[in-house]
C-alpha cells in the first residue's frame, strides 16, 4: 500500500470516531450548553472541533508513521493502545454530554490520559516524532480534565 494511503486510512479512521461520537452526543452538547455552569477558561464550544479535529489528524498522522515502521512487539503494543484510546476517546463524550455523568467522566477521562501517555512512551521507541506529534493530545486532555472537574464540582 502507498504511504499516502496508510495516512489517508489512519487520519480517516481517527476524524471518523471523532466525528461519530460528536455526532452521537449532538443533543447532549446543546443541554450542556444551555444548563451547565462552566468553570472560568471554557472557552466557546465553536472552538472545539476546530481543536479535536487538529488532535484527531495529528493522532492519525502518528499512527501511520507507527504503522509504516518495522514490525517489533513495542509497535505491536503502539497500535492496540491506539485503538485502545481511541475507543475510550469516542465513549467520553457520550458520558459527559449525553449522560451528564460528569464525575464518572472524569474517572473515563483520567483512563484516557493514562493510556494517551502510555502510548506516547511507546511510540517513542518506534518512532520519537510519532510521539511527540501526540504531546498536543495530552496537553488538550490535561486541559480538558481541568474543565471536567469545573463542570462536576459546579453542577453537583
Amino acid at each position: 500500500m502507498k504511504k499516502w494511503k496508510v495516512y489517508a486510512l489512519w487520519i480517516g479512521l481517527a476524524e471518523a470516531v471523532g466525528a461519530l461520537s460528536a455526532l452521537l452526543s449532538r443533543e447532549g452538547m446543546r443541554l450542556y450548553s444551555d444548563t451547565a455552569i462552566q468553570p472560568p477558561l471554557s472557552p466557546p464550544m465553536i472552538l472545539f472541533p476546530i481543536v479535536w479535529g487538529i488532535l484527531f489528524a495529528l493522532m492519525g498522522i502518528s499512527a501511520a508513521r507507527i504503522w509504516l515502521s518495522p514490525e517489533s512487539p513495542e509497535r505491536s503494543r503502539g497500535l492496540n493502545l491506539f485503538i485502545t484510546q481511541l475507543v475510550v476517546n469516542f465513549f467520553w463524550s457520550l458520558i459527559f454530554f449525553n449522560l451528564q455523568a460528569y464525575g464518572f467522566a472524569l474517572l473515563w477521562l483520567l483512563l484516557l490520559w493514562v493510556l494517551v501517555a502510555w502510548m506516547i512512551l511507546t511510540f517513542r521507541k518506534v518512532d520519537p516524532l510519532a510521539a511527540w506529534l501526540q504531546l498536543p493530545y495530552l496537553i488538550w486532555l490535561t486541559f480538558a480534565a481541568y474543565l471536567n472537574a469545573g463542570v462536576w464540582l459546579l453542577n453537583r
